[in-house]
């Protein structure tokens, strides 16, 4: 196995430099950090001082700068390949989105928010077990918490794009936080993981959902993602959905009552002159169109799969034709008089009487009339 990893060092370092040369430079800083931190790990007692231990981040010793320096450690050098690809995917799929500030803000509120959860769960831990290794002997690092926000990410933007086939159904971008986090937690009883691991995983779904969810901006003024498909209930089978709503949804409303959180805003407008456009606040037009066209492209799929339907049955040929206008109820019977001449000032007025049109004309000119009569006499 030695000699196999040996081999496919070379290929590994120039697909790796192959991907860091077209990053930007947040991308190229985070791995070289990792790289460091990595590196850093080999002097003794390092680690102590740049990994979160919850006893010595507590007064007296307050070692707060630990806080922006854990997520760059790593212990085992395949827990750095996977970070490393993990930034370099997120560089691909969320920087053109985002933007590089963007971007390294969720870098920093992820790994910095999972760091200080992570913290209060094992104190809290500690003062019910009064076990003193929670405190002092439990070393919070790398980027567990930031591979869960990225996967929330990747979940918000293509929620529906179909991963893999398997005979259980479609894997899609939405099951994997839950499915990241069940396998975490079953390596953690195996003891393929470390301690940490786990409580990190959930810490960095709660922090990048809370962001993304209320207070990420968007190039168009909006804060947050109200969307139904990224709601708290979605991370979860649909058998359950409804009983995670209702939770949900109850400690929103508390939230919103002692003013942590705030109602989703609406916006009309007005100026508008033939509709009300109502805008509610959500993800960004870019996000918007990504999920606009992956929807036409499953559309395409499945009328691509569709048979052709058998044609339509011809009509009768005695069967009359529905668009055929319908014929008038009378017609008007024209009336031809040979020794009168209708003047511009004739005045004409039609009666019907079972259905025949008679046509009468009346002078206006009493006078016309009376000459026209005496003339036919003669």
């Amino acid at each position: 196995m030695a000699a196999t990893l040996r081999r496919n060092v070379p290929y590994l370092k120039q697909q790796i430099v192959a991907a860091l040369g077209n990053s930007s430079v947040v991308v190229k800083f985070i791995c070289t950090a990792i790289v460091l931190g990595y590196l850093l790990c080999f002097i003794h007692d390092a680690e102590f001082y740049i990994t979160v231990t919850p006893g010595f981040v507590l007064p007296p010793n307050f070692w707060v700068w630990t806080y922006f320096t854990h997520a760059f450690v790593q212990f085992h050098f395949w827990h750095v390949l996977i970070d490393i690809a993990v930034v370099g995917l997120c560089g691909k799929l969320l920087e053109p989105l985002w933007g590089a500030l963007e971007m390294l803000i969720f870098f920093a509120i992820v790994n910095i928010g999972v760091a200080l959860l992570s913290t209060f769960v094992y104190i809290f831990i500690y003062l019910i077990t009064k076990q003193s290794d929670f405190l002092f002997y439990t070393n919070i690092h790398g980027l567990a918490g930031f591979i869960a926000g990225f996967s929330v990410a990747v979940k918000q933007i293509m929620p529906d794009y179909v991963i893999v086939n398997t005979p259980f159904g479609k894997l899609r971008n939405q099951h994997i936080p839950l499915l990241l986090l069940v396998v975490t937690i079953l390596l953690r009883i195996i003891g393929a993981l470390e301690g940490p691991y786990p409580v990190m995983f959930t810490s960095g779904l709660l922090i990048s959902w809370i962001y993304l969810r209320f207070y990420q901006r968007h190039s168009n003024g909006n804060k947050g993602d109200m969307a139904d498909s990224f709601s708290f209930a979605g991370f979860f089978p649909l058998p359950v959905q409804p009983f995670v709503a209702i939770i949900s949804n109850s400690i929103f409303s508390g939230l919103v009552k002692i003013k942590l959180c705030k109602k989703p805003q609406r916006r009309y407008d007005v100026s508008s002159p033939t509709t009300i456009t109502i805008s509610l606040p959500g993800t960004d037009p870019l996000d918007a169109e990504r999920r606009r066209q992956l929807a036409l492209k499953a559309l395409n799929e499945r009328l691509s799969k569709v048979e052709p339907q058998s044609s339509w049955p011809s009509m009768e040929e005695g069967e009359e034709s529905p668009t055929k206008e319908a014929k008038p109820e009378f017609e008007l019977q024209e009336v031809h008089s040979h020794s009168q001449k209708v003047e511009p000032e004739t005045a004409v007025s039609v009666s019907s009487n079972n259905g025949t049109a008679e046509l009468t004309h009346t002078r206006a000119d009493s006078k016309d009339s009376t000459k026209d009569k005496s003339e036919a006499e003669s």
